[in-house]
C-alpha cells in the first residue's frame, strides 16, 4: 500500500504542458487527429531497498550501483539482481581520513575513493576497490594529491584495468595513470604508470571539478574538457599510441609554454561545477553542459570542424535556471544532461528544463522524509537517471522527451529540424509546413511560400487567392504545378481545372510579353521554355484528351499560332493545325506543315483541297514525299478537280514521276493515266503503250478498257496496238489498213502461228490487190512473206489479168515442188533399206546359240549357274534369276515393282491347272506371266544397260559391309 508520502511526492510532480502553436489548427486539413501526448515526459521511481545508514555519496555505472553511507560502509548492488547486495566497511582502511567523493567507471568494475585527512598531520589518499573484490587497496602514489574528479577511459573493455586515466586534484594537478587489480599485493593496486602532466592552475590551488576525454573519429586525436568553478578548458592534439593504449601526455605539450588559452570562463562564486556530455547511439559525444552559478553552458560538440581551432563547440550559450517563488534561489547542487532537457537538482526538488527555449517542463518537490537530495546522476551505459536523498535512492523514466521539440523548431523557424522531430506525424507536418510558407510569404519569398504551401493541406481557394491579391502569376503557377505532381490520375476534374488554369496564365504572360514587343526578351525565353515543358508533362498530356478542345479555343483566342501548333505536335492533333491554315488560304503553309509532320494520312485528307488551289506546289510536295505516300490513295483527290490543262498536267506529271522512279504497278493508277493521255495527250499515249510491251501479263493497265476508251476517241493508231495486244488480230489487221499498210504488215509479224500469219497476209493481200490490181505490189508480198505463194494471191487477181504476167512467180513455184518431191524419194529409199538390215538382223538372231559349261557361275553371287534358274544376255553375262530380281527390285520405279510384286504373287498363289489354262494369245498362263516378268527383269544385262549407268554414283562397298571389309584386309 502506497504512503502518504509516496502520495505527496507523486502528486508534487508536476509536468509544464507546452505551449500551443501560434497559428490556428484550422490551417491543418487534419481537423480530429488528436494533437498531445498525454503521458509523463518524466516520471520517478523509488527503488525497494533502505541502506543501513544516511547516504553521503552515489555512482552508477553499467547497472551497478554504489553507495557511500555515513557509518562508514560501501553499499553495492547489482541491479539486474537487485535483491543480492552487500556492505564493505571502509573506515577501518582509512579511520583518520573523510571521504570526499566516489567515482566508477563505465564498465562498473573499477571503484575509486577519495580521501583527505580530518587533521593536519594526515595526508588525502585514494583508494581502488575492484567489483569483485571486497578488499580496499591503496594507490601509493596517490598521497599528497586530493583527487577531486576522474576522466575515465571510455574505450577501456577491460574488467582487470581501468586503461588510461586522467585524475583531477584540488590543487589543479592533471594526473595521468593506469590501475591493475592485483590479487597478489593484499595492500596496493598496481600502478602502470603515475605522471603529472599539466598544472591548470600554473601555480595556484584551482580545483578540478571534471574532466573528460574522447577519442576524435577513429583517428589518433583526443580531445580534453577540463572544468574548475569558473573556468571551462578545452585541450585537443594527437597522443602516443603504445601497445595500443593512448598516452594523453603528448596532448598537453603545446599548452606547457603558450599562455593559457582555449577556455571559456563564467564568474561564480560556488566552490564546485559540473560536468556532463551526451552520447548518441553510436557512443559519440554529441553535447556537453557545464553547470555554473549564473546557469548551464550548453553547446554542441564539434571537434572535427575547422572553423575555430581555438574551440571544440559550437552555438555555445548560457541556460538561465527558472525562477523560483522564493526571493532568494540558491543554485543546483547537480545535474544530468539529456538529448533535449537538462534535470537540475537542488536540496530539495528536481526540475527540467528544455535545452532549446528554456522552458519549464518539470519540477518534482522531494519530501522531507526521504531527507536532502545528495545527488543526481547518469548511468552513461545504460543511459538511466538516478536521483539519491539521504535515505532513499529514485530513478527516473524518460518517455519520448523529443514529443515537444518539433513545435520548438517550428517557432525558432527551423522547419527541417522540426520535420525530423516530428515522426511523420502528418498532422505537425501540416502545421510546419503552414507555418513556414506563411514566413516566406511574409518576407516576400512567394514561389518559395507556393512550394510549401502545396505541402500542406491549406485550403486551395484560400492560398490561391493569396497570390492572386498580390499579383505574384509566377508563384500562383508553381503552387499550381506542385498540387498537380501531388494529385492522383483519378482526380481528373481537379487535375483539368488546374491545367486549364496553368495554361490560362502561361498565355497571358506571353502574350503581354508580345504586346509589349518583347518577345526576344530573356523573360519571354524562360517563359516560352516552362510552358513547353508543362505541355510534356505527363499528367498533363494525358489530360489533354478531355480538355484539347478547351485548350485549343484558349489558345486561339490568344492568338498564339506558335503554341497551338507546337501543342499539336505533342498531341499529334495535326489536322486542327492544317485544317486552320487551309480556312485562312494560307495553302503554302499548310503544304509545309504536312512535310514537316509526315503523317501520310493527312496528305490523303487535304490533297483534294490543296491541288485544286495550287496545283503545282501541291505536286511538288507529293513527289517530295516520294514512296511515303499510295498513290492509289490520293486518286479520289486527282478526280475530285477541274479538268483543265494545269491540273492535268500536274497529275499526269506526278503519276509519270510515280512510275517511272518507283514502278508504280497499281492498275488503278495506270488505267486513270491512260485515260488522262487518251483525253489530253495522244503522243504520249502511244509512247506509254510502247513502253509497257506486247506482252499482255506484263502490262500495268486494263487492256480491255483502254480498247473502248480508245475506240470511243477513234484513236485507230491505238487500238491497232491494243488490239494486237488482246491476240485480236483480224480486227487489228483490219484497223492497220485503215491507217497504214505498213502498220498492217507489221501486225501480221507479230503472231507466232505459221497459219494465222499466213491468213494475215492473205487478208493484207487480198486488200492491197483487190482494190490495186497491182502486180509488182503481188510480188513484193511473196518477197515479203515466205508463206504465201503465188497460187495462193491469184484468185484475188481479176479475170483480164493473163498467166504471162506470173510466168517467173508460178516456174519458181514448181521448180520448189520438184526439189521438194526428190527430198522425198530419197527418204524414202533410205528407210526401205534400213528395214531390210533390220530383218537380216533378226533372223540372224534367232538362230545364235550359246554354250554353259559346267562349271560356269553366276555374275552376282559367284555360285554356280546350274544349281538356279538363270538368265544369259546376249552379251555373255549370266546371272540367277532371283540374284537379278534381287538385284533390279530396288532400282523400279513404283508402277513397275508394283507389277513384279503381283506377278510372282499369282505365280506362287495360281494352282497348278489354273496356270496351265491357255489364253486369248494360245500360250498357257504361266508362260504368259513369265513373258511379263522377263519383260520387267530381263529387258537388259544388269552390268551393260543403262541400269549400270544409273548406278554410277553407288558405293562399291555397301555401309552395313564395310566392317567386314576392312577386317579382311587387315
Amino acid at each position: 500500500m502506497t504512503s502518504i508520502f509516496d502520495q505527496y511526492e507523486q502528486a508534487s510532480q508536476v509536468s509544464q504542458r507546452s505551449k500551443p502553436v501560434s497559428e490556428a489548427m484550422t490551417s491543418s486539413g487534419y481537423i480530429t487527429m488528436q494533437m498531445e501526448d498525454n503521458t509523463p515526459m518524466f516520471s520517478k521511481q523509488k527503488m525497494n531497498f533502505n541502506p543501513s545508514d544516511t547516504i553521503t555519496h552515489v555512482s552508477v555505472a553499467n547497472d551497478y550501483l554504489v553507495l557511500a553511507m555515513a557509518n562508514g560502509k560501501l553499499f553495492r548492488l547489482d541491479l539486474k539482481q537487485p535483491d543480492k547486495h552487500e556492505e564493505i566497511e571502509y573506515t577501518k582502511f582509512h579511520p583518520n581520513a573523510k571521504l570526499t567523493g566516489i567515482f566508477l567507471d563505465p564498465l562498473g568494475y573499477h571503484l575509486l575513493l577519495a580521501f583527505i585527512a580530518r587533521n593536519k598531520d594526515g595526508y588525502p589518499e585514494l583508494v581502488y576497490l575492484h567489483r569483485k573484490s571486497s578488499k580496499l587497496k591503496s594507490v601509493s602514489k596517490s598521497r599528497n594529491y586530493e583527487v577531486t574528479e576522474v576522466g575515465w577511459n571510455y574505450e577501456n573493455l577491460s574488467e582487470n584495468s581501468t586503461g588510461p586515466i586522467l585524475l583531477g586534484t584540488s590543487q589543479g594537478h592533471i594526473l595521468e595513470t593506469e590501475l591493475e587489480a592485483d590479487s597478489d599485493r593484499m595492500f596496493t593496486v598496481n600502478q602502470q604508470y603515475w605522471r603529472q602532466i599539466f598544472d591548470i592552475g600554473r601555480g595556484t590551488d584551482i580545483p578540478i571539478t571534471g574532466i573528460q576525454f574522447h577519442r576524435v573519429g577513429t583517428s589518433n586525436k583526443f580531445f580534453i574538457f577540463i572544468t574548475t568553478p569558473t573556468r571551462l578548458y578545452q585541450f585537443i592534439g594527437n597522443a602516443v599510441t603504445t601497445d595500443g593504449k593512448p598516452s594523453l601526455q603528448s596532448i598537453f605539450y603545446p599548452y606547457l609554454t603558450t599562455p593559457e588559452t582555449g577556455f571559456q570562463e563564467i564568474p561564480s562564486t560556488l566552490k564546485y561545477s559540473r560536468l556532463q556530455f551526451y552520447f548518441d547511439k553510436n557512443n559519440i559525444p554529441k553535447t556537453f553542459a557545464w553547470l555554473t552559478e549564473p546557469g548551464v553552458f550548453y553547446g554542441q560538440l564539434d571537434p572535427t570542424s575547422q572553423q575555430n581551432s581555438n574551440s571544440l563547440f559550437t552555438q555555445g550559450e548560457l541556460i538561465n535556471y527558472p525562477p523560483d517563488s522564493e526571493p532568494k534561489t540558491e543554485a543546483p547542487l547537480a545535474f544530468v544532461l539529456t538529448e533535449f532537457h537538462v534535470l537540475l537538482m537542488y536540496s530539495d526538488k528536481v526540475k527540467a528544463i528544455s535545452l532549446l527555449n528554456q522552458e519549464l517542463v518539470y519540477e518534482d518537490t522531494y519530501s522531507v522524509s526521504h531527507g536532502k537530495l545528495k545527488n543526481i546522476i547518469k548511468d552513461p551505459k545504460r543511459r538511466t537517471i538516478w536521483a539519491v536523498t539521504d535515505k532513499a535512492v529514485f530513478r527516473y523514466k524518460v518517455v519520448r522527451e523529443e514529443r515537444n521539440v518539433w513545435r520548438i523548431y517550428c517557432d525558432r523557424e527551423q522547419f527541417n529540424l522540426a520535420k525530423e522531430y516530428c515522426h511523420h506525424n502528418p498532422a505537425f507536418v501540416d502545421v510546419i509546413n503552414v507555418k513556414h510558407a506563411e514566413l516566406l510569404y511574409s518576407k516576400g519569398d512567394y514561389e518559395g511560400s507556393a512550394r510549401i504551401y502545396a505541402e500542406s493541406k491549406s485550403s486551395f481557394e484560400t492560398v490561391c487567392l493569396k497570390f492572386l491579391e498580390k499579383e505574384q502569376i509566377n508563384a500562383l503557377k508553381v503552387y499550381l504545378s506542385s498540387r498537380l505532381e501531388a494529385l492522383e490520375e483519378e482526380d481528373k476534374t481537379l487535375i483539368s481545372m488546374i491545367v486549364i488554369w496553368m495554361t490560362e496564365l502561361y498565355l497571358s504572360q506571353l502574350g503581354l510579353l508580345r504586346r509589349s514587343g518583347k518577345t526576344n526578351s530573356e523573360q519571354y525565353h524562360q517563359i516560352q521554355s516552362d510552358f513547353e515543358v508543362f505541355l510534356l508533362h505527363p499528367k498533363v498530356s494525358k489530360c489533354m484528351q478531355y480538355v484539347k478542345s478547351v485548350i485549343y479555343d484558349l489558345m486561339s483566342s490568344h492568338g498564339d499560332k506558335q503554341n497551338l501548333i507546337k501543342l499539336t505536335l505533342i498531341n499529334e492533333d495535326y489536322e486542327n493545325v492544317v485544317a486552320q491554315h487551309i480556312y485562312k488560304k494560307s495553302y503554302l503553309e499548310a503544304l509545309n506543315m504536312l512535310q514537316t509532320l509526315k503523317k501520310p494520312d493527312l496528305f490523303y485528307q487535304f490533297a483534294p483541297v490543296l491541288i485544286e488551289e495550287t496545283p503545282k506546289h501541291t505536286v511538288n510536295t507529293l513527289i517530295s514525299q516520294g514512296a511515303k505516300l499510295n498513290p492509289a490513295k490520293l486518286l479520289p483527290a486527282f478526280l475530285s478537280c477541274e479538268t483543265d490543262e494545269t491540273h492535268v498536267t500536274e497529275i499526269i506529271r506526278y503519276l509519270e514521276f510515280m512510275h517511272q522512279n518507283f514502278n508504280v504497278k497499281d492498275k488503278a493508277i495506270h488505267n486513270y493515266l491512260l485515260t488522262l493521255y487518251v483525253e489530253h495527250d495522244n503522243d504520249a499515249l502511244m509512247r506509254y503503250l510502247e513502253r509497257q510491251g506486247s506482252d499482255v501479263t506484263m502490262v500495268n493497265y486494263d487492256v480491255h478498257y483502254a480498247l473502248r476508251l480508245c475506240r470511243e476517241k477513234k484513236l485507230s493508231s491505238a487500238c491497232v496496238k491494243l488490239s494486237a495486244l488482246l491476240e485480236l488480230w483480224e480486227a487489228a489487221v483490219e484497223l492497220a489498213l485503215q491507217v497504214d499498210l505498213a502498220l498492217a504488215k507489221s501486225v501480221a509479224d507479230m503472231t507466232r502461228d505459221a497459219e494465222t500469219q499466213r491468213s494475215l497476209w492473205l487478208y493484207i493481200a487480198e486488200h492491197v490487190i483487190t482494190k490495186n490490181q497491182d502486180l509488182k505490189e503481188a510480188m513484193s508480198f511473196l518477197k515479203e512473206c515466205p508463206l504465201i505463194k503465188i497460187e495462193d494471191i491469184l484468185p484475188f487477181f481479176s479475170d483480164v489479168v493473163t498467166i504471162d504476167h506470173f510466168r517467173e512467180p508460178i516456174c519458181q513455184s514448181l521448180e520448189e515442188y520438184n526439189n521438194q518431191i526428190e527430198e522425198l524419194k530419197a527418204e524414202m529409199e533410205d528407210a526401205t533399206k534400213s528395214a531390210e538390215y533390220v530383218r537380216g538382223e533378226i533372223a540372224s538372231f534367232r538362230g545364235r546359240a550359246a554354250v554353259v559349261g559346267a562349271g560356269a557361275a553366276c555374275a552376282q553371287c559367284g555360285i554356280a549357274l546350274l544349281l538356279r534358274p538363270f538368265y544369259l544376255f546376249p552379251c555373255g553375262h549370266r546371272l540367277h534369276a532371283d540374284c537379278l530380281l534381287a538385284e533390279v527390285q530396288p532400282a523400279l520405279g513404283p508402277a513397275r515393282r508394283n507389277k513384279l510384286a503381283d506377278l510372282q504373287r499369282q505365280l506362287s498363289v495360281l494352282s497348278n491347272i489354273e496356270l496351265s489354262t491357255a489364253t486369248s494369245s494360245g500360250l498357257p498362263l504361266r508362260e504368259v506371266l513369265r513373258n511379263e516378268l522377263d519383260d520387267i527383269v530381263a529387258t537388259e544385262c544388269i552390268f551393260c544397260g543403262e541400269y549400270m549407268i544409273s548406278c554410277i554414283d553407288k558405293p562399291f562397298i555397301p555401309d552395313e559391309d564395310w566392317d567386314r571389309v576392312m577386317k579382311e584386309w587387315e
